[in-house]
């Protein structure tokens, strides 16, 4: 049973509303990889892509201006063929949320879409985000709209002049939403305020209350994994052990490492209960929390074992785990499926935070790294995360900047590639690392 199936949520059209510069697009594609992470099936409509194939990209402002008759014409025929095909994408391939990323900045244009959705079944979520902050505008104009294919020949300054009176003419008719009969999340200055009407239903709740969390400051997200411990030297999986003597020189070259990279900013050290990672963050002076769910994942029957000794006593389970390793769940155990649910409390929390330390185990860091880089399912389990390591990651408007840190500290390599033989997945090897530095995601768009 899909993790959305025993919630009991149906399909959900989240329908942004918002001026340009506002950051939509932005909400939309956090929205997306927060629900795909979970498994729930999500998508996002993007207007502005609509208007491009249809009419082509560097259009001038005036194009936008509501006196244009042409113009006005050929956005709202974007602004409809965005909507049908995510209604035919909810009955043709089971989507349970789409978002559809536009202005939809009147009343009318919102009244057509709640009748249309409605008419196929599906609840609408509007998200509206409302800014009157100069400074947060003009800095979502300079880092994100610029790189928009609409102004990829534009000179820099003529481009902000063109999207600010682009910005003008939705400004003549944009209507904040007042419909007491909508469902709907306004999000004030970037969440400082937060409201909401006649929110219902378990899928609902929880993007509203991920969206709640949300907060653009600038931070970084330290990942490591725990010293080499003598579990990895015997090759063993699971267990309580402590350091191996390479693990332990580790621990006490890590402060310095960490020192250097943050450049005298604050930061939390989160680990997991378990002596390994506590041991790993010991020399650190920075404040620590220990959470049960940064664990690692549970490995039942086989914890303690070699992988060769789990093939010997349990080769039907080894098998399995090979063909889905996603989804195997080891006897009296967990699955990689079961880590991701249970470390929704952390992510929730890693968002609002800022700069954060996590000295965790390889399963962990993987379904972490996994969330912020957008890793699919089949890939998660399969991400390289070295031991003597810290991965640095820094969110941007639209992905994560990542650098890796590598001691000069030998450890076993623990990682074990994809078998050849799975037939669930497409390719032979682990999903490589991106590069020191790399932007995961595609810049913004203009939504219409």
């Amino acid at each position: 049973m899909s993790f959305v199936a025993s919630a009991g949520s149906g399909r959900i059209a989240c329908v942004m509303v918002g001026l340009p510069a506002r950051g939509k697009t932005y909400i939309a594609r956090r929205v997306c990889r927060y629900l795909q992470w979970l498994g729930i099936s999500t998508k996002v409509f993007n207007v502005g892509d609509y208007r491009r194939k249809n009419a082509g990209a560097e259009q001038a402002h005036s194009f936008f201006d509501p006196k244009n008759t042409e113009g006005n014409e050929i956005r709202q025929a974007a602004a409809t063929e965005a909507l049908d095909d995510m209604l035919r994408w909810f009955h043709e391939e089971n989507g349970v949320v789409g978002i559809y990323d536009a202005t939809n900045s009147d009343k009318e244009r919102r009244s057509m879409v709640v009748d249309k959705c409605g008419h196929d079944g599906v609840d609408v979520l509007f998200i509206e985000s409302l800014c009157e902050d100069p400074d947060v505008i003009i800095s979502n104009i300079m880092e994100v709209k610029l790189l928009s294919p609409d102004y990829a020949n534009f000179d820099p300054d003529k481009a902000v002049e063109d999207f600010k009176e682009r910005i003008a003419h939705y400004e003549k008719l944009y209507e904040t939403i007042t419909e007491p009969d909508l469902t709907f999340i306004k999000l004030v200055d970037v969440g400082s305020q937060v409201i909401i009407n006649r929110i219902q239903g378990y899928l609902q709740s929880r993007i509203v209350y991920f969206l709640m969390n949300l907060h653009i400051s600038p931070r970084s997200i330290f990942f490591s994994r725990h010293g080499e411990s003598m579990f990895n030297v015997e090759g063993k999986i699971g267990g309580d052990s402590i350091l191996s003597p390479r693990g332990m020189q580790y621990r006490e070259a890590l402060p310095g490492l960490i020192e250097k990279h943050l450049a005298g900013e604050k930061l939390t050290v989160w680990t997991s209960t378990m002596r390994r990672t506590i041991l790993t963050a010991e020399l650190l002076s920075y404040p620590k929390l220990q959470w049960k769910a940064l664990d690692e994942l549970d490995a039942g029957v086989c914890d303690g074992m070699t992988y060769e000794e789990i093939e010997v006593e349990y080769p039907e389970d080894f098998a399995n785990r090979d063909d889905d390793k996603f989804n195997y769940r080891y006897r009296g155990g967990e699955s990689y499926r079961d880590v991701v649910h249970r470390l929704e409390p952390v992510i929730m929390e890693l968002e609002r935070q800022h700069n954060i330390l996590i000295i965790g185990h390889q399963a962990i860091v993987r379904s972490l790294y996994a969330y912020f880089l957008n890793y699919s399912h089949a890939d998660l389990p399969y991400i390289k995360i070295p031991l003597h390591t810290v991965i640095k990651l820094t969110p941007r408007a639209y992905g994560c900047d990542v650098e890796y840190f590598k001691l000069d500290i030998e450890a076993v390599d623990t990682h074990r590639p994809k078998p050849k033989t799975m037939k669930a997945l497409e390719t032979d090897t682990a999903p490589a690392p991106p590069p020191a530095t790399a932007p995961i995601a595609s810049p913004d768009r203009a939504n219409e």
